[in-house]
């Protein structure tokens, strides 16, 4: 292609035109190899030169309907003491429901995608953030765990529609610089909300002896809540075109090429990102800490849901800390900053785990402070490190295939098959001791495992630079 400017009309060899834009071949004294995309028919606006107009009523309800599908979660957790003692089960049937949420994620986010595509956007919201929350309702009548069991797995079935659905659907409703600033704003209403919405529904729990039906009262709420939120969908969000859904959806889905996958770990950073992740236990902290915390600690489930509240608003202040501290580092040190804040994250929430889960103390007062503390150093490493250096070393065609490969994937996968075996090793032992077992010394292990990066990230950087610099020159 020689020094073709990149708006000229290409005829090199394996160019390729449609209707959705132009792909240029990428050259094969590069690896890995990357895909141009130089127009996109489906998005006029792409430049930003035109935009579509959003309205502060659709990112209220995608916001709204975010913070809906994500309480449903720990809807669960947070009430499993009640339906343990209701039904007679113990921690090894919290971790298969939390195991069940997760796989449902990694095979389920895809195909709502591509329902999307087929049926249009915004019918299929209605459907899985509206219509669905009726199975919510549903799992609030169980008579018994094996019904609960199937009427929560088809629950989640939907609930992890909505965010990969929204994440595709923000593009045709902002123009290119009004983005960043309506997924941060969608992102901030779906945590306020998320925020309120657990102690709200804790308040059935409330008291030293709730009812016993408490969390079916919890489920029905949180079913017609879910109903409402697809109701706001119907009357305030539109879709300015009908198809690809799957083709815009986030890597919280898990939407990847197998082939662009492989051609990634020709990177060295992201073959080190595969095995960093198996050693980030973290979600398995959030799955079994609400029932530890009334276990073990001695809370109430309405106390429970305060102090996971708590956690949430530590985690916000964490995410916009993680990438103030890394943008100081990155200046102090170079790109060697961002492995060197990640390895003092790494230690730092091993430590605050073991003080969260193996000091003695009992009560909100306690459990509070130390919960939020927990939270303000939950996000530090992955909003500052993790995420930016991925996005450092792939190209930027490759960003979703990357993020889905190593935190849908691989990431999500881990944390399924190991909320399903922890359960039980929670039940033999105590949550203490899978705590500190599956949780802290990971962590400790991963902040010596990242020594690893500084030989191979900061070269990285460099070659992805030096592509990217070739493709802004038209050269590449």
């Amino acid at each position: 292609m020689g020094n073709t400017p990149m708006g000229d009309d290409l005829s090199a060899p394996g160019t390729v035109t449609t209707e959705t834009g132009t792909i240029l071949a990428r050259p094969t004294n590069l690896d890995p190899g990357v895909a141009i995309v130089e127009s996109d028919g489906r998005r006029p606006d792409a430049t930003g030169t035109k935009g579509t107009k959003g309205t502060g009523k659709a990112m209220a309800a995608m916001g709204f309907s975010q913070a809906v599908d994500n309480s449903e979660g720990g809807l669960i957790t947070t009430f499993f003491p009640l339906i343990g003692a209701a039904f007679g089960i113990g921690e090894g049937m919290l971790g298969l429901l939390s195991a069940i949420s997760k796989f449902a994620r990694m095979i389920f986010g895809p195909f709502w995608a591509m329902m999307a595509d087929k049926y249009g956007r915004k019918k299929i919201l209605i459907l899985v953030t509206g219509v669905w929350g009726l199975w919510t309702v549903a799992a609030g009548f169980a008579p018994n765990f094996t019904w609960l069991l199937i009427l929560y797995a088809i629950s989640v079935v939907g609930t992890v529609a909505s965010e990969p659905i929204i994440n595709g659907l923000l593009p045709d409703l902002f123009k290119q610089s009004q983005r960043g600033k309506a997924y941060g704003t969608i992102r901030a209403i779906g945590a306020g909300v998320g925020i309120l919405l657990g102690p709200a529904i804790g308040l059935f729990a409330r008291g030293d002896d709730p009812s016993p039906d408490a969390w079916r009262y919890a489920m029905w709420t949180m079913g017609a809540i879910s109903i409402l939120s697809g109701v706001l969908i119907a009357m305030w969000v539109r879709d300015p075109r009908q198809n690809t859904a799957c083709d815009d959806m986030m890597a919280e889905a898990g939407t990847f090429k197998i082939s662009d996958g492989v051609k990634l770990f020709k990177i060295p950073t992201i073959y080190l990102m595969a095995g960093m992740v198996v050693l980030v236990t973290s979600l398995v902290l959030l799955a079994f800490y609400p029932n530890f915390l009334v276990v073990e600690r001695g809370l109430s489930v309405f106390e429970t849901t305060l102090t996971m509240s708590c956690f949430s608003i530590g985690a916000v202040f964490s995410a916009f800390l993680g990438g103030r501290l890394a943008d100081l580092f990155v200046r102090k040190y170079g790109e060697k900053g961002r492995i060197m804040l990640m390895q003092i994250y790494l230690v730092s929430f091993a430590a605050t785990v073991a003080i969260a889960t193996q000091l003695p103390y009992e009560g909100f007062g306690a459990a509070a402070p130390i919960t939020f503390l927990l939270g303000l150093v939950f996000s530090i490493g992955f909003s500052g490190c993790v995420l930016p250096m991925v996005s450092n070393v792939v190209p930027t065609q490759l960003n979703a295939t990357a993020f889905a490969m190593l935190f849908s994937l691989i990431q999500g996968g881990v944390t399924a098959l190991m909320a399903l075996g922890l359960g039980f090793v929670a039940e033999a032992f105590s949550s203490q001791t899978m705590f500190l077992w599956f949780v802290v010394v990971p962590y400790l292990l991963n902040a010596l495992y990242w020594t690893l990066f500084y030989r191979v990230y900061p070269r990285d950087v460099e070659r992805q630079q030096e592509r990217s610099d070739q493709v802004a020159a038209g050269s590449f």
